[in-house]
């Protein structure tokens, strides 16, 4: 295990063939941040939440890029197949019937989740890349549905199939859309035609 936190982050990075720009983005700062923490040594530390989020995203433990040897909490979240939802009904259908996942619970907290309202599920497709990509795991906050003007993304059923888009409210209507440009956007929707489930609160990336 490598002793340096610095040494440490840029090995995941090459290991997982991640982008320092992309992490960068993921933990809420600029584009040239983590780079140039590793790199210049700017920080000299990692803010605590920022070395959670990345410690949750790679699977690590925290003790690997520079905190303290620590046993936080985990809570059981429930974990499902996006796929397998959709095509028996929703996820609220299913949830029931889903296999549970281990989350830390100070991640939860970092992140403003609640656990009984929180879900993982897989995505399938492409039309949210580069943001989401086919695989991915996404932790769904079912205690926020409901968009505001300014776009996130928000796990939905509209007509009967369950999808993961970037949602806006613009007065009575909900602006739909994909990240992926190939994928044009959904005709806005009335506020009633579309069901929220909840929002997408954090993204887990296996590597290939």
């Amino acid at each position: 295990m490598e002793s340096d936190p610095r040494a440490a982050l840029d090995a995941l990075v090459t290991r997982n063939g991640e982008s320092y720009a992309a992490l960068s983005r993921m933990i809420g700062r600029n584009d040239a941040y983590l780079q140039q923490y590793v790199r210049r040594g700017t920080p000299r530390t990692l803010a605590e939440s920022d070395r959670r989020s990345l410690a949750a995203y790679f699977g690590v433990p925290e003790s690997r890029l520079g905190g303290g040897e620590t046993h936080s909490p985990v809570v059981a979240v429930r974990s499902l197949d996006v796929a397998a939802a959709a095509g028996a009904g929703g996820l609220m259908d299913e949830e029931g019937r889903g296999a549970q996942r281990q989350f830390d619970a100070a991640l939860l907290r970092h992140l403003g989740v609640r656990p009984g309202d929180a879900s993982v599920i897989r995505v399938t497709g492409d039309s949210m890349v580069p943001t989401l990509e086919h695989g991915d795991e996404i932790l769904v906050d079912r205690g926020k549905r409901v968009p505001g003007r300014r776009g996130a993304l928000f796990v939905l059923r509209l007509e009967g199939v369950l999808m993961v888009k970037r949602l806006a409210r613009e007065g009575e209507r909900i602006m739909i859309a994909s990240d992926n440009p190939a994928f044009p956007p959904i005709r806005p929707q009335p506020v009633s035609a579309v069901e929220v489930i909840g929002r997408v609160a954090w993204l887990g990336r296996v590597p290939d």
